[in-house]
């Protein structure tokens, strides 16, 4: 969850670099936090997550809800990382989510290991 929420937090300039050095689209941004939250939110944890840390974790995938869909497709572009209401809130509660758990939002972005 850590590296999903790494992503979706960080600067938008950082989000466009990371998705230009693995060549993958906008969209990968959230796939990455889908992964993991489907995991999570169906798992019964040793150590639970706070139930604020939850409720940030629900909201933001109700976010990236709420953008999904053919219609909304201008919400992933570059640019709409940058400009769009909903990426700022997705990037502030990723923020806040992260700094509960780890203390700082400002975290190396993951690394993507491509097997060929």
């Amino acid at each position: 969850m850590i590296r999903a929420l790494a992503l979706l937090g960080a600067d938008s300039a950082d989000q466009l670099v990371w998705i230009d050095k693995y060549k993958v689209v906008t969209d990968e941004l959230a796939l990455e936090f889908d992964d993991v939250f489907l995991l999570l939110a169906g798992s019964q944890q040793e150590e639970p997550l706070d139930e604020e840390a939850m409720r940030k974790l629900r909201l933001i995938d109700a976010v990236l809800e709420e953008m999904s869909g053919g219609e909304n497709a201008e919400r992933w572009s570059r640019e709409a990382l940058a400009t769009d209401e909903e990426w700022h809130q997705v990037r502030a509660l990723a923020r806040d989510v992260l700094v509960s758990l780890q203390g700082d939002w400002r975290l190396p972005l993951p690394e993507i290991h491509v097997v060929r």
